[in-house]
């Protein structure tokens, strides 16, 4: 197929969808987010985005590498990711502040476009039989995604989260579709670059070993070697900033300083995970951020033993293996959104599109679906970010955002609960 006829297949299949009222709603709603989103940074939030931190952090990787996460060097917030991914803002920063972010938010959009057709794609491949073969709720679906206002907060802010979002997607897609060794190492590369733009990704790493209990034989059962070749190919690219760490070894303490150790980790805030709230907490019983300070890792490593433990656990004896990959993703993703520090409305972009997903891979009436995911998704996409200003406008009397962390504990509820229920897993009919 040469290039005048992709052309032409891309815009016919486009006009089909102009032709679904929802469809049509969305892109309008999508153009006004984006358009919405310059207006807002480049006039009004010029020193309040994310944005200004990959841009600074391309400077100082140019100018200074050895002082990449040092707070005085920003503007206001640290730059907290791996030291190789501020080699991909030095272009940004070249351009200048307001071109660099308008070309960086030109590329969300484009990302946007890519993560609805892999999305799409992954749908058709994995929706159940009892889901109805034609589009229409499929492109219901993925518009709802782009009308989520977690889109229009990552525009504003000149969020990664899409970048993340889309080489998931992919990865998934590959391990879901092909079976053979050379697609599951491709696959694990890919979402081992994931982590090298935000290590959100890190507690995926556990559920791409191929294990589960076999409940007939009462045996675990373990793929060795395509095990190995999925963990090889994630670490793969991550191993890349051993050797900036090799040649600066103070990236490394700045960077575990940052992360884990550092004052940023104990500040007060709308971060919706369970160990920001408990910090909180403390914060209001009469604690300093110094005194909480000393014991706030410790908070950090119980929580994620403990969520990270159960979901891991649960993954393991599952009663299923089709698909199985899906809830592995979602698992990891939600251990990160409830363990860590800082869990932001803006990351719920790498959630949702699992969430429809899984809509779609569970039976079309089951319980899960009707009770747990679609309420938590609706919430996770239009609601939370109302629940995140409120939080903002009372913070000083109650630094509690919690609403989102309900909806994230029963989707980690219903994923437990298919898992470890038999006949949930094996009759699709008995939801």
């Amino acid at each position: 197929m040469n290039l005048k006829e992709y052309i032409s297949k891309i815009s016919k299949r486009f006009k089909e969808l102009w032709e679904f009222k929802i469809f049509r709603y969305a892109v309008l709603i999508h153009g006004f987010y984006f358009i919405l989103s310059m207006i807002l940074t480049l006039i009004f939030f010029r020193d309040r985005n994310d944005f200004l931190v990959y841009y600074e952090g391309g400077k100082i990787f140019i100018d200074n590498v050895n002082e990449l996460y040092n707070q005085d060097y920003y503007t206001r917030w640290p730059f907290r990711y791996f030291p190789i991914s501020a080699i991909f803002f030095v272009p940004f920063y070249l351009m200048g502040f307001d071109l660099g972010f308008i070309i960086f938010n030109l590329i969300n959009l484009i990302l946007n476009t890519l993560i609805c057709l892999v999305l799409y794609k992954i749908v058709i491949l994995i929706r159940g039989e009892d889901h109805e073969r034609e589009d229409k709720r499929i492109v219901l679906y993925i518009s709802l995604f782009l009308m989520g206002l977690p889109n229009l907060f990552n525009y504003i802010l000149g969020q990664i989260n899409l970048y993340i979002t889309l080489l998931i997607l992919i990865s998934l897609f590959l391990f879901l579709k092909y079976e053979d060794t050379k697609w599951n190492l491709i696959a694990s590369i890919i979402l081992g670059v994931s982590m090298l733009f935000k290590p959100i990704t890190i507690f995926l790493i556990p559920f791409l070993i191929i294990i589960n209990f076999d409940w007939e034989r009462k045996k675990f059962e373990i793929k060795f070697l395509k095990s190995i070749i999925r963990l090889v190919g994630f670490l793969i690219p991550v191993s890349l900033n051993i050797f900036v760490f090799l040649l600066y070894p103070e990236l490394l303490d700045g960077f575990l300083n940052v992360n884990l150790t550092g004052g940023d980790t104990v500040l007060t805030n709308h971060s919706f995970s369970i160990t920001k709230l408990i910090q909180n907490f403390f914060i209001v019983l009469g604690f300093s951020q110094t005194q909480l300070l000393s014991f706030q890792l410790p908070i950090f490593l119980m929580i994620l033993i403990v969520i990270g433990g159960i979901g891991f656990a649960l993954y393991l004896i599952r009663r299923f293996d089709n698909n199985s990959l899906i809830y592995g993703y979602t698992f990891g993703i939600l251990i990160m959104l409830l363990g860590y520090f800082d869990s932001w409305d803006h990351h719920l972009l790498i959630l949702t599109p699992l969430l429809i997903i899984i809509i779609f891979n569970l039976p079309r009436n089951s319980d899960l679906t009707r009770k747990f995911i679609k309420p938590s998704f609706f919430f996770l996409n239009f609601f939370d970010l109302a629940f995140m200003g409120i939080m903002v406008l009372i913070n000083k009397w109650f630094p509690f955002n919690f609403a989102s962390t309900i909806f994230l504990v029963l989707i980690f509820y219903s994923m437990s609960k298919y898992c470890i229920i038999k006949d949930l897993a094996i009759n699709n009919n008995k939801f």
